[in-house]
């Protein structure tokens, strides 16, 4: 019985997985509150707002979790929090309520990888079983990963610039849309054209299985601003185009990803490309992952849209699983801005002077 905290962005989250005596994950409870109307103004996350609405919302969030539970804190066997990455404040937030529960109560204290909670999530929601390929894309992150089990993973292939998430986000803004982005292109796009204006599908062909988002972003501005002043038909079609074109080059390195997955582990009666993250909701991308899956004979296993953004449910089973294995943190455990699941992966050319997006 495990209380999962997530505070590594917008959303403070809180929740109580268990596992059955069968065997199988349950959620007992999964309460997020967003951040969406504090940011609304500024078009993005504002990291200082985001930590101080944490500071205000989390001891709530986590009482109502474990309300819906039906449960005390007694009756918990650890608590789960993430330590990154993300936004650093926001990570103390809940990385310290999580802590402060553990040791006032002597519960047993997980530190949580952000990545990995989405990259274990089909474990929670559909019991997929060791190796599975996973396809990793949200706000800061766009990567494939081998998912051997708890703690092993090797990218694939990752971005050399914008995450595809970011993309979204950065495109909405360009034309004007509310925050958060993706919603909102993804929205419009379902009335465009997405053949009246001509973008790239960036690294489509490449052998390589990395992703490029920033020239499709600059491309679709130059289309914006030749179009200019834009009407709201012009608008629907850009977010169209700019979706298809995304969802194109998604399906295009999924699709050489997947010949590498049956070649590396054809004993797989069963092979899975799992998807997780906040831009697995979209549905133009899960309908191009679907075509490419049934291309190759492998099962398309796809998160609930609650369960692909941010939720603590998904920190709550990392924490589970990384619990019964045997880890424990202690209460020194840092927080980190940076944190990839493939820590021994060298970096990829492309990304910057800043160095890899973890």
């Amino acid at each position: 019985m495990v209380l999962g905290i997530e505070t590594s962005c917008d959303e403070t989250a809180a929740s109580v997985v268990a596992r059955s005596s069968d065997g199988a994950p349950r959620i007992l409870s999964n309460v997020v509150l967003s951040q969406v109307e504090e940011h609304q103004a500024f078009g993005g996350v504002v990291p200082e707002i985001a930590a101080r609405a944490h500071v205000e919302a989390v001891d709530g969030v986590v009482a109502a979790a474990l309300a819906d539970a039906g449960l005390g804190f007694n009756a918990l066997t650890g608590v789960a929090a993430t330590l990154g990455p993300g936004l650093i404040g926001g990570l103390i937030v809940g990385a310290m309520t999580g802590k402060a529960i553990a040791a006032a109560r002597d519960l047993a204290f997980v530190g949580v990888n952000h990545l990995e909670g989405h990259a274990l999530t089909p474990r929670l929601t559909d019991g997929v079983a060791y190796p599975y390929l996973l396809l990793l894309v949200s706000g800061g992150h766009t990567q494939i990963l081998l998912v051997r089990g708890l703690g092993d993973y090797e990218r694939w292939g990752s971005t050399i610039d914008d995450a595809l998430g970011e993309a979204f986000d950065k495109t909405a803004k360009l034309l004007g849309l509310p925050h958060p982005g993706g919603p909102s292109v993804e929205r419009l796009a379902a009335g465009g054209d997405p053949s009246r204006f001509p973008l790239p599908r960036p690294m489509k062909g490449e052998a390589r299985l990395d992703f490029s988002f920033s020239g499709l972003k600059t491309a679709l501005r130059q289309a914006a601003t030749a179009a200019a002043p834009l009407r709201q038909a012009d608008v629907a079609d850009l977010c169209a185009a700019f979706q298809a074109a995304a969802a194109d080059s998604i399906a295009d390195r999924i699709g050489r990803a997947l010949r590498r997955y049956r070649d590396e582990c054809p004993e797989l009666a069963e092979p899975v490309l799992a998807v997780a993250g906040g831009v697995a909701a979209n549905r133009a991308i899960r309908a191009a992952l679907d075509v490419a899956c049934a291309g190759h004979g492998v099962r398309l296993v796809a998160p609930p849209p609650a369960l692909c953004t941010d939720n603590g449910a998904m920190i709550a089973y990392a924490g589970l699983e990384r619990l019964e294995a045997g880890h424990r943190d202690g209460m020194d455990a840092p927080v980190r801005a940076r944190w990839p699941l493939d820590e021994t992966s060298a970096p990829i050319l492309g990304f910057g002077r800043r160095g890899a997006k973890a």
